[in-house]
């Protein structure tokens, strides 16, 4: 039996998210390998999303969390977590919703993103109301222009201001380098470590290198770059459930396929053409339709076409595929893909034994 068929998939509904127990298990621990040093470790859990897996990696040591929104920020400390960093800068109601976030957990160190003065000031004025102090780190553009504040001048300006406010704390930098993707380690970690020097020479220029002073870098196409600088925490997400996009891309980073959609075939409408229930909302599609899926069992075939419950695909063994038949595919893009489901069954050793909910795909849990 390959490792992904499941004994009982006869139970399983279609499409649907598995999630193969064992092999999050191993990229856990492969993920902690490399840094050797749980401290050095925030995972992203915008990946994975459950509460059930950031279980998983508390059970390994691991107890601090990056986030992408309040809402995971709240599953982080449902599950044990004891810091979350939210990586954006909130805006809106986002900020009295963090407030009544750090009530409900006050075991928990949330933190949260700034770049801009006018940010940091309503956050001062909306912490001093609710009697607390934030804690945030500056959002670097480190050259990706997606966000955060540029090195120069006018951030050590910023630093300075932000140490006269007595209801926010600078704890560090985040800096995220999300657009150096080379697919040559070598290659890619000298364009990351040239884009770093000036986030380097900043801090030594002010005098920002010590023990309070954090500096999380990069996701996980960097992460095996920034795990060999000590002084740094690195938050990759993807590497807990990998997927097709980064497993050919990135050949030094020893993760292995934990998540699959299930499809099945629903209709035969031409001789070599076959639809499925795998539609848009079942797999990511903001790729080219070449890249969205890979199947596991099926051969020499194309992905001619989504829409929102169908997947039509050209096969060459045509003859030989039946209706009810079940496909299973590895996502190219995994982080989007499990955002489209509110539960995933949980495959251990080659069975479906229970269901885990989707918790972090809801804009808002209780908060």
């Amino acid at each position: 039996m390959n490792w992904f068929e499941v004994k009982n998939v006869e139970e399983l509904d279609s499409p649907s998210l598995l999630i193969y127990k064992e092999r999050v298990e191993s990229n856990i621990s492969k993920m902690i390998d490399i840094t050797a040093d749980n401290d050095r470790l925030m995972p992203h859990i915008k990946t994975n999303k459950m509460e059930n897996v950031v279980k998983m990696m508390i059970e390994k040591g691991l107890y601090q969390f990056k986030c992408a929104t309040v809402a995971e920020a709240e599953l982080a400390a449902k599950a044990g977590a004891k810091k979350a960093l939210i990586a954006h800068q909130l805006v809106g109601p986002k900020i009295d919703r963090l407030i009544r976030l750090t009530e409900k957990y006050p075991e928990v160190q949330f933190a949260s993103l700034v770049d801009d003065w006018a940010t940091v000031q309503l956050t001062n004025s909306k912490f001093e109301k609710a009697g607390k102090k934030a804690l945030i780190y500056i959002d670097i553009n480190s050259g990706m222009d997606r966000s955060g504040h540029a090195l120069g001048q006018s951030l050590a300006d910023l630093i300075a201001e932000i140490g006269y406010l007595d209801h926010v704390q600078l704890y560090g930098f985040h800096v995220y380098d999300g657009h150096i993707r080379a697919d040559d380690f070598t290659e890619r970690k000298t364009a990351i470590e040239s884009g770093f020097a000036a986030v380097k020479a900043f801090i030594e220029k002010y005098k920002l290198d010590n023990e309070e002073f954090h500096v999380i870098a990069g996701g996980t196409p960097a992460f095996t770059s920034h795990a060999s600088e000590i002084e740094r925490i690195c938050s990759p997400g993807t590497c807990v459930l990998w997927d097709w996009g980064y497993g050919d891309k990135f050949a030094e980073q020893p993760f292995e396929y934990a998540a699959v959609v299930l499809s099945r075939v629903i209709s035969k409408p031409a001789q070599g053409i076959i639809a499925t229930d795998m539609g848009h909302k079942a797999v990511s599609s903001e790729n080219p339709i070449h890249t969205r899926i890979r199947f596991l069992n099926l051969e020499n075939y194309e992905l001619l076409s989504q829409s929102e419950e169908h997947g039509v695909i050209r096969v060459d063994n045509w003859d030989d595929i039946k209706v009810g038949d079940v496909l299973y595919g590895v996502p190219f893009h995994v982080c989007p893909t499990v955002n489209l489901y509110d539960e995933a069954y949980v495959i251990s050793e080659n069975e479906s034994k229970e269901i885990w909910n989707v918790e972090g795909r809801k804009r808002r849990i209780s908060l």
